[in-house]
């Protein structure tokens, strides 16, 4: 079995992250975690620049799983695995995929700027690694075994369709003519038109895009390939009396109907999965936007199509 790289922004001890943990083990999986010492949520890609960061092995008997403390956010975390840390601490560890997850609580439309699990994901792209996002799309963890069963069913359809080991971790080879990247600010050429799936596992592949799953509370065990929706926060914050402090937290949420959405699916009990790019618009590696439309093809299963094969082609 190949190793995968597991971090979180709930913490390390956050037991969402330490079932998904067992439950890959118990499935013969091999498991290496960097996550935060402490509750990271809704920090973004925040990075700790310029002071030191503690590093702590967790002791764990079970062969095949190395965990580590680090004393700093979920991008700190992926930074100091894939750029150095793995080699220094587990020699010879080299990971397949990466899986930031699972968060207590959904990660759905405009979370994706704030949720610090889907930022780790997304460090992991930009080094390279093909990553997913998982999120319960609940703050009761009660019934939440479900969400690690979708993860797992995510991750192992990921996991046969990328080769043995990362074709370009820390991007020692850039190719920004790609077939699968953007020709902006010429327009689109589409020149993945004759092997669209192919193009999409090269980028999943590469890192240029991640996956991001929202399991319902109400999960009816369907998938749906989906885009991001749209929900509003209305009446995010609260004053003190004497309006010295004020807190964080949306009294209301309200949600605007999106065709293919992924708090729609949400809603009906679906588990969403949006292919979400890894870097930024005007970026020479941003996906072209039309291959990104045509990832919204679902297989039999919901999951994306892309993910049905068992190779990548060359």
């Amino acid at each position: 079995m190949a190793w995968i790289l597991l971090t979180n922004d709930d913490g390390i001890k956050a037991d969402s992250l330490q079932d998904l943990v067992s439950a890959l083990y118990e499935k013969g999986h091999k498991c290496v975690v960097f996550a935060p010492s402490e509750n990271n949520s809704a920090v973004s890609m925040k990075i700790s620049l310029g002071k030191p960061l503690t590093v702590t092995r967790i002791e764990d008997e079970r062969e095949g799983i190395h965990q580590f403390s680090i004393g700093g956010t979920p991008c700190d975390c992926v930074i100091a695995a894939l750029d150095g840390g793995l080699q220094k601490l587990v020699p010879g560890v080299i990971p397949k995929l990466v899986v930031s997850g699972v968060n207590l609580g959904p990660n759905l439309s405009q979370d994706a700027y704030h949720s610090g699990t889907i930022a780790a994901a997304r460090e992991a792209g930009m080094y390279g690694m093909p990553a997913i996002a998982s999120s319960w799309s609940s703050f009761d963890p009660e019934g939440m075994e479900i969400a690690i069963d979708a993860t797992i069913e995510l991750i192992e359809s990921a996991l046969a369709i990328l080769p043995d080991e990362p074709a370009n971790l820390n991007r020692p080879r850039v190719d920004v003519h790609a077939p699968h990247l953007t020709s902006w600010p010429k327009e689109s050429q589409r020149k993945w038109e004759d092997g669209p799936i192919n193009a999409l596992r090269k980028s999943f592949a590469a890192g240029e895009i991640l996956l991001n799953l929202n399991v319902p509370r109400g999960w009816n065990g369907s998938f749906a390939t989906t885009r991001l929706g749209m929900r509003w926060y209305r009446s995010a914050i609260t004053f003190s009396n004497d309006t010295s402090t004020f807190q964080l937290g949306a009294a209301r949420i309200d949600v605007d109907e999106v065709d293919r959405g992924d708090v729609d699916s949400d809603i009906v009990g679906v588990a969403s999965v949006t292919c979400m790019p890894s870097w930024p618009q005007t970026h020479p590696l941003e996906m072209d936007m039309s291959l990104l439309a045509w990832s919204l093809e679902n297989s039999r299963s919901g999951l994306p199509i892309w993910l049905e094969s068992t190779t990548i082609q060359d």
